[in-house]
């Protein structure tokens, strides 16, 4: 018999150091926002890299003493580029402001966008979340290599927790900014029709391939072996699939029957975004021919296929 995969330990004692920097690698500063939240947990992590010029990753959320904390931060550098992870908001709505404060282009991974067209009547769960009208001044793709004032950056497409999403890894250190797809605080959400289950888990597995050890996620602290907590990562997810698949075995075939199945001891707080990542396991298993789904006005019906 195959031994059980370990779970991922998630680390919940982070302190963010607010509004100032904190030089967490040589020539690599966190400024973290005062986003404090559910989904957030201690703020989102704003980075600079490099000297001068640098590039600004992820300035987070449009919230005047952040913008102070970066600028201050920045001092009398320049900016060659805003980056974004993705364009939720608490990664992006402050980008146009810094824009226009420091001149720097903004750069990710092409404007917002679904990870499948939406159903009839589908409603998607992050819609006010996502930064729709935000265009890049120019649209990154895979493997892009980026030289900004000494530092080589790697654009590394993982598309899951939203369509647009990237990583950046910093060669030279073997370290990976690793956005919302990979952090240790806690699972990353995956809402459909926003982000695809699919494209989380080939994503994962695409990042436990590179050579990036060490990761720098845009929530909570850092991932000393990233790779190997990715792998708990996907492990998670598959026993999740698998613990569906059994409690449909079992009988349960709307999504409250699952929610009680697979979360019993649930705080009502977290329970919109557990049905979420439900739906997005549901689809999953649906494509993969391991479930039948039966959508209507009076909910969502689960099978076996």
């Amino acid at each position: 018999m195959a031994a059980a995969a370990i779970p991922p330990v998630f680390d919940t004692d982070f302190a963010p150091g607010t509004g100032s920097p904190v030089e967490v690698a040589t020539g690599v500063l966190r400024v973290a926002a005062p986003n404090r939240g559910p989904y957030t947990f201690t703020g989102t992590n704003s980075f600079l890299l490099g000297g001068d010029p640098l590039a600004l990753v992820d300035p987070g959320p449009d919230d005047p003493a952040h913008l102070g904390a970066l600028l201050q931060a920045i001092g009398g550098r320049s900016v060659a580029a805003i980056l974004l992870t993705h364009t939720h908001k608490d990664h992006s709505a402050l980008a146009p402001r810094l824009k226009a404060e420091t001149g720097a282009p903004v750069w990710f991974g092409g404007r917002h966008r679904l990870s499948r067209k939406p159903r009839p009547f589908e409603w998607n769960a992050v819609d006010g979340a996502s930064d729709w009208a935000l265009e890049p001044d120019r649209t990154l793709t895979d493997r892009d290599i980026l030289e900004i004032g000494g530092t080589q950056i790697e654009v590394i497409a993982t598309p899951g927790h939203c369509a647009n999403h990237l990583c950046f890894g910093l060669p030279d250190t073997g370290r990976l900014l690793s956005g919302d797809h990979v952090m240790g605080w806690n699972s990353t959400l995956v809402s459909v029709p926003d982000g695809s289950m699919a494209d989380y888990l080939d994503s994962l597995r695409k990042l436990i391939a590179l050579p990036y050890r060490h990761y720098l996620p845009a929530h909570g602290g850092a991932i000393e072996d990233g790779p190997d907590y990715t792998r708990a990562l996907l492990a998670h997810r598959e026993m999740r699939n698998a613990q569906i698949a059994e409690a449909v075995r079992g009988g349960a075939r709307r999504l409250g029957e699952l929610l009680q199945a697979i979360y019993p001891k649930l705080s009502l707080a977290l329970v919109p975004a557990a049905l979420m990542v439900l739906k997005a396991h549901i689809e999953y298993l649906e494509d993969a021919g391991i479930v039948s789904v039966r959508r209507g006005v009076t909910g969502t019906t689960i099978r076996l296929a």
